[in-house]
């Protein structure tokens, strides 16, 4: 049976590039915390977020577009809202 093709999106590309610079960009920024408590509340605050980013690009190399990676996509964004808006970098 013929494998199925990936479908495409350019945003979507776009937004999961924007997503994996801004991961890296906090992990660096709470790396640089010096308070041991304080940066590792950070980091498990943020190891959602990191998940959720990394399954993003993941799904979206496997299976291209779908609702699936929409959804991800929807859920990365909701949960680093709320954890801009509860910590502070």
């Amino acid at each position: 049976m013929a494998r199925k093709r990936r479908k495409l999106n350019k945003e979507m590309e776009a937004d999961i590039a924007a997503a994996q610079k801004k991961v890296e960009f906090i992990s660096a920024m709470i790396r640089d915390i010096t308070e041991e408590d304080i940066q590792n509340e950070y980091a498990e605050a943020f190891a959602q977020i990191h998940l959720a980013a990394k399954e993003l690009n993941e799904l979206y190399k496997i299976e291209g577009f779908t609702d699936q990676t929409e959804a991800t996509l929807a859920l990365y964004k909701g949960l680093l809202a709320t954890f801009e808006e509860e910590y502070e970098l």
